[in-house]
């Protein structure tokens, strides 16, 4: 298929539906939000696709406009549909930038098919769940919810409170799951992207000694520790300076 310029497709792939957002012309670059986000966040940090990039910005698994009929969720899963959404496009090797969930998915795709990758930015990654984010996610109930998150939750998803409820879910078992994040660095070894790693380093989820265990480990990595960053530093007074140095770090191979 060879999608028009600027627009969103809906996928069959993998028992979901998945919705696409496709913008602008060039290079294939794949962007994946976070957990609880969805596509659209992009938006805070891209306001138009980055010239000589062709931005394809998926709705993970169960969330915005992407469905999961199952309610099974793994972030192995989420890696083999952006897979599986390549292919559909007809899209062999790329590039990406993944935050938090996104990122953590990019480190199954890079693992799982390393010849795809081409050069990618993790941003709050983590080999592993450590207890800290465990504890986090065993607290993620409707019931801490504020009224202003759900309002935002219903602006990002598209299938109503019981998609919302399910996303929160998911990410509170996940707090039980020990094998589907599980990178040792002989695992991390196989990634043959040029990859770059954003970290904050007041990450209240991923200490920074994680962020610096994936940089060992990953052969041709670099690594960017924000001063005073939380968990996705890279949003608000922080995006036009992440912009820019990622894209400067995907081009690197261009100049």
């Amino acid at each position: 298929m060879n999608p028009a310029r600027d627009e969103g497709v809906d996928l069959e792939i993998n028992g979901i539906e998945m919705h696409v957002a496709l913008r602008g012309d060039g290079e294939p670059l794949l962007l994946l939000h976070g957990g609880g986000g969805a596509g659209v966040n992009w938006k805070g940090i891209f306001d138009a696709p980055a010239e000589g990039f062709r931005f394809v910005i998926p709705d993970l698994r169960g969330h915005g406009g992407t469905t999961n009929p199952s309610g099974q969720f793994s972030i192995r899963q989420c890696a083999r549909d952006v897979l599986a959404m390549a292919d559909r496009l007809n899209i062999d090797r790329f590039k990406a930038i993944g935050v938090s969930l996104g990122a953590k998915t990019l480190l199954h795709v890079a693992t799982l098919q390393p010849q795809r990758v081409t050069a990618m930015v993790v941003v709050s990654a983590t080999p592993y769940f450590p207890g800290q984010a465990r504890s986090a996610m065993a607290a993620l109930t409707p019931e801490t919810r504020s009224e202003a998150e759900w309002a935002q939750m219903r602006s990002w998803h598209r299938h109503g409170d019981d998609q919302i409820l399910a996303i929160w879910r998911s990410m509170r078992e996940l707090k039980d799951s020990h094998t589907d994040m599980a990178f040792t660095p002989p695992l991390l070894a196989t990634i043959s992207a040029r990859t770059l790693i954003v970290h904050g380093d007041r990450d209240p989820l991923y200490p920074v000694p994680l962020a610096v265990d994936m940089y060992e480990a990953i052969p041709n990595a670099s690594l960017w520790v924000v001063p005073g960053g939380g968990h996705g530093p890279i949003f608000g007074p922080n995006a036009a300076a992440f912009r820019e140095a990622a894209i400067r770090f995907l081009t690197q191979d261009q100049n």
